[in-house]
Parts: structure tokens; sequence; C-alpha cells
């Protein structure tokens, strides 16, 4: 009897293995849309206003990043695959590197670095304040992202800080969902998406409580 097409197929999508070529291909890829960021600018193809499309671009790369670094784990869960687990800092780190190239555009480009005017936008308008407290929640991130870092302050305390990562993605939709304004549509999808996480998330606690909960 031949294999179902699912069962044949989940290999490919989820396949076993150290996956040596998978570190490189997400290093590398991750760079991809920066590049092409550049090359628009370069060409001058980015349209009238290239400061906001610029922020656009970049503020939407850090959310994609932060969400994906976020669905590792429960993908792993899922799929009860290593491979998810390993790519996770470094999707968060980029979620990082691109979530600071949008503050810097912002702060350099569009604010010309007037700290008054910064932080009177940071007061005034809401969706600034806060993309800003997101992008503060994922500076201890960064920092404690290394191995040394971990061993510094331990597993336990290594593990309460890094679920921040929920909260910044959380207040990275809803800055998203402040800045559009009119279509929320694709805001909408991610704080989807993010729902779905959460409850695969919470869902795993609850069965991983119960097993422990079990008479030997």
């Amino acid at each position: 009897m031949k294999p179902s097409s699912s069962n044949a197929a989940t290999p490919l999508l989820f396949p076993k293995g150290p996956l040596p070529w998978l570190k490189p291909a997400v290093f590398v890829g991750s760079l991809v849309p920066l590049v092409s960021l550049a090359v628009g600018v370069a060409r001058g193809t980015l349209g009238a206003n290239v400061v906001a499309e610029g922020l656009n671009r970049l503020g939407l790369l850090a959310l994609i990043f932060l969400v994906a670094s976020l669905a590792c784990t429960p993908l792993q869960t899922l799929t009860a695959r290593a491979w998810p687990i390993k790519i996770r800092k470094m999707l968060g780190l980029y979620a990082f590197f691109y979530a600071a190239l949008h503050l810097s555009t912002y702060a350099i480009f569009d604010q010309s670095l007037d700290l008054k005017a910064i932080f009177a936008d940071i007061v005034k308008r809401p969706f600034i304040l806060v993309g800003f407290t997101a992008f503060v929640l994922l500076v201890p991130l960064a920092i404690t992202s290394t191995a040394k870092m971990l061993k510094r302050i331990g597993f336990a305390w290594w593990k309460r800080l890094h679920r921040l990562a929920y909260v910044a993605g959380a207040l990275g939709v809803i800055h998203f969902f402040l800045r559009v304004k009119k279509d929320t549509t694709e805001p909408l999808i991610y704080a989807g998406i993010l729902g779905i996480l959460f409850a695969i998330r919470i869902a795993a606690w609850v069965v991983k409580r119960r097993k422990s909960a079990r008479p030997a």
C-alpha cells in the first residue's frame, strides 16, 4: 500500500536530522529583504516618500521575524522536530535588528535626531509609544541571547525574561494596528497568528501540568 500524500509530504515540510544548511540559509535569507530595500533606495523605486516606505518595510519585517521566532516552540511541539528551536534565537535577533533599523530610520531620517521632537512624538502619538515600548522590551532579550548570559543569569530567570517576547509581539501588532488606521486586515492577521501561538503554548502547558500531576 502506498503512503498517503500527507504522510509523504511530512518529511519534506518537517525534515529530521541535523540539517547543517538550515542556519546559513536562514541567516542569508533574512538579509534578502534588507538588500532589496537598499536596492530600491539606490534606484529610487520606493516612491515619493522614501523614508515612510522604509519605515513601513522595516517595521513589518521586525514584526514578521518576531512572530516567526515565537512560532518556533509551538512548531516544535506540533511536529516533534528539533530544528525550529535551532533557528529561534537567530530569528529573534533579526527581529531586534530590523526593529533597531526601524527606530533608527525614524530617529535619523524622519526626526533628524531631534530628541525633543522624538520625545514629544512618543508622548503625543500612542502608536509610537506602543512601538517604542515593544522595542525597549526587545533590548534585554537581545542582550541575554548568548550562552554566556544564559549561564550568568540562570535558565529559570532567562526563561521568565524571554517571555517578554510575547508581550513585545502583542505590542508590535497593536503598533501596526494603530499605524494603519483604516485597513486593519493585515494587523488582524498577525493578531490571529499570535493568538494561535498563544493557544498552542497554553495547551502544551496544561497537558504538561496534567501529566506531572498524575500519580506514578
